[in-house]
């Protein structure tokens, strides 16, 4: 044993005589990324997917994650991306149409009838163009999973008819699009942020909120809210954003390796999201919401009370993405 450290001890020295260094234990580079959706959401479980993928290629890379608001709320996240302070984040879409307003081409109420369809588009020509929109802002956009078709929750009345939005305050996402079309059915929406909305129910600040059912369920909006509808109004992505200049900072084999891991995790979720989304309106009818569905004559009256919003978009963002996205939804 002695001999064997001799001869060790006496390796290491003659490589230092002769200029050369002992090249030390490589440690593998940690990307942080932070998210508001609670820790049981599909996406953050996606993003779990996701470490243990990324870990997996072999590249010395790993990833430390921070769902549930850990980081700050949904704008926080965004800020951070921005700026750098973290490697990246997986938002709802509308907390950045405020830096790129495009964004709110798919905000088009009432305007698809299914998930699959939504993913065609997102998957498309128009989710190349968010993508090239979003690296001009300092963003790389890696992939886009279903935060699903949102529904409207209050604790006022049931909604059987277009005339009982009328007079609602009703908390709504940071996007203009959004806010415009509520405005038009005659509620009084509210731009907050997720991380003080069940507070503001508690409270009675706010009569009502629209998300998908999987939103409700898992931050117990339930709790808060006593009418549950299936409106369906707009469908909503969360999309995976990077900074940009962090991403780029990776060489090739560390760049596909994040896309690689990542699109085993969209997949995944696309998928456990659909199945959720049925469970989660269930549990939120269990736990004592009283639902009540939208007939097919309402729908069309809040269709039609609303179809002034995509010639405000048309003005507001030009025509060309308009036209776009009412091309791929017309496939």
């Amino acid at each position: 044993m002695q001999i064997k450290q001799t001869l060790l001890k006496g390796c290491s020295l003659a490589l230092l005589c002769a200029g050369l260094t002992v090249p030390a234990l490589s440690q593998a580079q940690t990307l942080r990324l932070g998210g508001n959706f609670a820790a049981d959401h599909s996406s953050s479980r996606a993003m779990e997917i996701f470490k243990t993928e990324l870990e997996k290629a072999d590249v010395d890379l790993d990833a430390a994650l921070f769902p549930a608001m850990q980081l700050g709320g949904a704008q926080e996240n965004v800020d951070q991306v921005r700026s750098g302070a973290v490697f990246g984040t997986w938002i709802g879409i509308a907390y950045v149409s405020r830096i790129v307003p495009e964004l709110e081409a798919v905000s088009l109420p009432f305007a698809f009838d299914s998930r699959e369809q939504a993913f065609q588009l997102i998957d498309g020509p128009v989710g190349d163009k968010f993508n090239e929109l979003l690296a001009k802002k300092g963003f790389t956009a890696l992939g886009y999973m279903e935060l699903g078709f949102r529904n409207i929750t209050n604790n006022q009345r049931p909604i059987t008819s277009a005339d009982d939005l009328e007079g609602l305050k009703i908390r709504l996402q940071p996007n203009e699009t959004h806010l415009s079309t509520f405005r038009a059915l005659g509620a009084n929406p509210v731009s907050m942020d997720v991380k003080e909305l069940y507070g503001a129910l508690q409270q009675g600040v706010l009569d009502g909120q629209e998300n998908p059912y999987s939103i409700i369920h898992t931050k117990r909006f339930n709790e808060v809210q006593k009418y549950l509808s299936d409106s369906k109004h707009f469908y909503d992505f969360i999309v995976i954003l990077a900074n940009k200049d962090s991403f780029d900072s990776l060489n090739a084999e560390k760049q596909e390796a994040v896309r690689a891991a990542l699109a085993k995790a969209v997949s995944w979720q696309r998928e456990q999201a659909a199945t959720e989304d049925e469970q989660a309106r269930e549990a939120l009818i269990d736990a004592g919401m009283e639902f009540t569905p939208i007939s097919a004559e309402t729908r069309a009256e809040l269709r039609k009370r609303s179809a002034s919003i995509k010639e405000s978009l048309r003005e507001k963002l030009g025509a060309e993405i308009i036209d776009q996205v009412e091309a791929e939804l017309a496939k």
